[in-house]
C-alpha cells in the first residue's frame, strides 16, 4: 500500500518496525540528526515549543526536562500521538493529533518551533513556511531537518528496505513527488533541491542562520562500519532560521 503523511504509523506493524529501526544507537536520527538539533537549538530555558511531526515525543519531554517552559507536539497518526501523549505524563506538554497541513497556527505564540525528519512528507512548503513564521514571536526560531535532496532526488533508487550500499543520484532539478519502499511498505515524499528550501525560507521572511549537512562523527557510532557506510552521502539537512525583527 502507498501512505501519505503520518498515515503508516497507524498500521501497528510499521509503527512496531519505525519505532525497533529509531531505537538503534547508530540510527541517522541518533547518530547524526540528533546531536546537530540539539547543537542548533541551544538554550531552551522557559521557551514555548511547538514540534511539528512529534512522533512519539520523546524529543519533547527531553526538552521539558531541559528547562522549556511549554511544549506542543503536533502529531498526524492517532497511534504516534497516543504514545506521544504517555511519554509526557506528568510534563507540562500538549500532544495535537492532526495533520500539519490542517492545523490553525496562532500567530505570534512560541519562541521555537521545531521539525525533525517531516517536513519532506509535505507537498506545498511555502505555505508551511509563511505559517511557521508568524506562529513564531519576534526573534523566535525555527530548526528543522529534512532528508537529504540528493537521497531523495532519483525517481529509481532503493528498491527494497534492506541497508543500501549505493546511491543514486539523478533527476535532482525535478522537484515533486517521489515513491519510495519502505518497512514493507510505499510512503510518499516529496524532492525538492537545496536552492528550494533555501529561497522559500527567504520569501517567507526568515534569516537562515546555519545549514548542516550531517558530517558524521565517530565518537557519535557504536559500529565503525555504520560510521564508514555514513560517510559515503550525506543523510540528512538541517537548517536554523530566525524571525527577524519586524
Amino acid at each position: 500500500m502507498e501512505f501519505r503523511g503520518a498515515s503508516a504509523y497507524n498500521q501497528l506493524d510499521f509503527f512496531e518496525q519505525y519505532m525497533n529501526r529509531r531505537n538503534r544507537q547508530d540510527s541517522p536520527n541518533n547518530a547524526i540528526e540528533g546531536p546537530i538539533i540539539h547543537e542548533l537549538i541551544g538554550d531552551i530555558q522557559d521557551k514555548c515549543i511547538l514540534d511539528l511531526g512529534c512522533g512519539d515525543a520523546r524529543f519533547g519531554k527531553e526538552l521539558l526536562l531541559r528547562g522549556a517552559k511549554q511544549y506542543t507536539g503536533l502529531e498526524g497518526s492517532e497511534q504516534m500521538a497516543e504514545a506521544a501523549r504517555f511519554n509526557l505524563i506528568g510534563q507540562y506538554g500538549t500532544v495535537i493529533c492532526e495533520t500539519i497541513e490542517a492545523h490553525p497556527f496562532p500567530k505570534e505564540t512560541f519562541d521555537l518551533v521545531t521539525s525533525r525528519f517531516v517536513l519532506h512528507y509535505i507537498s506545498d512548503i511555502r505555505n508551511l513556511f509563511q505559517d511557521i513564521h508568524q506562529t513564531l514571536k519576534e526573534n523566535g526560531t525555527f530548526v528543522f531537518s529534512v532528508q537529504h535532496p540528493l537521497t531523495t532526488s532519483a525517481f529509481v533508487s532503493k528498491q527494497h528496505g534492506d541497508k543500501r550500499g549505493s546511491w543514486l543520484v539523478d533527476d535532482y532539478f525535478l522537484e515533486g513527488e517521489r515513491k519510495e519502499p519502505w518497512i514493507n511498505q510505499t510512503v510518499i515524499k516529496y524532492h525538492r533541491t537545496i536552492e528550494h528550501y533555501f529561497s522559500a525560507l527567504r520569501q517567507a521572511g526568515f534569516t537562515v542562520l546555519d545549514l548542516r549537512e550531517g558530517t558524521p562523527k565517530r565518537d557519535h557510532f557504536s559500529s565503525e562500519e555504520d560510521f564508514l557506510r555514513r560517510q559515503r552521502i550525506p543523510v540528512v539537512l538541517v537548517f536554523s532560521c530566525v524571525k527577524a525583527n519586524g
